[in-house]
């Protein structure tokens, strides 16, 4: 397949990496549901969030399952307070076939002033859920057309361009199957710039998917561990990190505070917080249950986690590296090619 780099966007930030800029900033574009906005402008961000889901078999989804009005009703409330809370920046991580609404996110994000990112990409954890019939047949090439294209012209008719990868794989070792879907994620990469966010439970894939990514030539500064909280080893957390992959602790909720904030002090005595995200992976509006069903807010890093990081001794500009800059630099667009390897894009 050929590769080419067409999109502007794609052009400058590959020409800032060529150039061997370094700043200690975020730097580069964010592409959100409203189009590119400086990636030094995002302020706070929440890394791994949602707004809805739905985990219907994907061959099995009816073309109107919910009504759109109804969804923001439900979810603008709990916007609104996050952004009170001084959240800027949101990135909606719900793939294609299982919920992933760009015109909802449009609407949401045009009325609470977030900055909102969708995705493009595809789910294959919990055994494939996310894969249309037909779908594991489609080669690593045919996936990275139809998601590039998605980058350059916009998912379907809505003009909203995606502003990372999302994929999903099980806690296991790789199968066939996501093996291609992690090519196909290497291989956008390298013609859009996008980042590569992967749901992996474990530590067992996520060396497997990181060795596939650099075969085809991709750094794995283009890698964000989706879930890493929920492999209970924080040594391979920060191998992980080590080898330059971001680490996403995006499981934030009430109950697990302490874990977390040993988590974050484990990394910072390993000098990794500049490789940490935070967020709750919460949310969200499921059109199976009445009235959307119980939602889950974005609001406990504010009014939890970040006062037991400060009492435990975790600073401000750490929580601010952690909060901003971080993910800024994570989802910012830029081409992060491993030149050992020798791939033409």
């Amino acid at each position: 397949m050929k590769r080419n780099i067409l999109n502007p966007l794609v052009i400058l930030s590959f020409l800032l990496a060529l150039s061997g800029c370094k700043q200690k900033g975020p730097q580069g574009l964010i592409m959100t549901v409203n189009g590119p906005v400086s990636a030094s402008a995002t302020g706070i961000w929440l890394p791994h969030e949602h707004i809805l889901v739905d985990f219907i078999k994907a061959d099995s989804l009816p073309p109107d399952p919910y009504d759109r009005k109804d969804v923001v009703k439900k979810m603008l409330p709990y916007l609104r307070e996050v952004k009170k809370l001084g959240c800027r920046t949101i990135a909606e991580c719900t793939p294609e076939y299982i919920g992933r609404d760009p015109l909802l996110l449009k609407e949401l994000a045009d009325s609470t002033g977030l900055n909102i990112l969708t995705n493009t990409g595809i789910y294959a954890a919990h055994h494939n859920l996310g894969i249309p019939k037909g779908g594991t047949s489609r080669t690593a090439e045919e996936f990275a057309v139809k998601w590039i294209s998605e980058f350059r012209k916009g998912i379907k008719n809505t003009g909203i361009k995606p502003g990372f990868i999302k994929i999903a794989v099980d806690p296991d070792s790789l199968t066939i199957f996501e093996r291609r879907i992690v090519r196909a994620a290497a291989i956008t990469h390298l013609s859009t710039g996008l980042t590569i966010a992967s749901h992996s439970p474990s530590a067992i894939p996520v060396f497997q998917e990181l060795d596939i990514i650099r075969s085809e030539g991709v750094l794995a500064e283009a890698f964000i561990w989706v879930h890493a909280c929920q492999e209970k080893d924080v040594t391979k957390l920060a191998e992980a990190a080590r080898r330059g992959a971001w680490i996403s602790l995006d499981k934030v909720n009430d109950e697990n505070i302490n874990e977390i904030v040993k988590t974050v002090r484990y990394m910072k005595s390993q000098g990794l917080l500049h490789k940490v995200l935070l967020s709750h992976d919460a949310g969200w509006y499921d059109p199976a249950k009445p009235d959307g069903g119980e939602i889950r807010g974005y609001s406990t890093i504010f009014k939890k986690l970040i006062p037991a990081l400060k009492e435990a001794g975790i600073s401000n500009y750490d929580i601010k590296l952690m909060t901003e800059t971080n993910p800024a630099r994570a989802f910012s667009i830029g081409i992060r090619q491993d030149f050992s390897v020798n791939k033409i894009i």
